[in-house]
């Protein structure tokens, strides 16, 4: 049988293994996670930020699109999602008289070769001037979207 002396020992030994395990992960610095929004471009002037729609990767009638044919149609996409707008947008009370046509977070329509494609991971954005969106609508299912 152990004494109370060595089982008290024990109970002294324990701790001192834990903190030095401690000591070893309190001095790795950590890392800091970064959003993704913050890798997007911030549009300036009168440019605004809009991610092109993407289509669903299953068709109703349940055929399963390939990423190839779903990248080529968000490029070919005339319907997008407003992102960001720079601090001009819509500015003008000249050529904007009744105020705004859109804001962020509304869906939009412009022409198909409008605005500057730029690459990101798992797709494109678009930057695109203010006077190029056509037209905003609910629900961008709502479109029928060829390529």
């Amino acid at each position: 049988m152990k004494t109370q002396e060595q089982s008290s020992t024990l109970k002294e030994e324990v701790p001192k293994i834990k903190e030095g395990l401690l000591d070893k992960y309190e001095k790795e610095p950590v890392k800091e996670v970064t959003k993704e929004t913050t890798k997007l471009p911030k549009p300036t002037g009168w440019r605004m930020l809009v991610l092109p729609f993407r289509m669903k990767e299953k068709t109703d009638g349940g055929v399963i699109l390939g990423t190839e044919t779903i990248d080529r149609q968000q490029v070919a996409s005339q319907c997008g999602n407003v992102l960001a707008m720079g601090p001009d947008c819509y500015n003008d009370p000249k050529r904007f008289s009744d105020g705004p046509w859109c804001k962020v977070g509304d869906w939009v329509v412009f022409a198909r070769y409008a605005g500057s494609r730029i690459e990101i991971e798992g797709g494109e954005v678009r930057l695109l001037n203010d006077d190029e969106v056509l037209a905003t609508v609910q629900d961008p299912t709502d479109i029928l979207h060829k390529y």
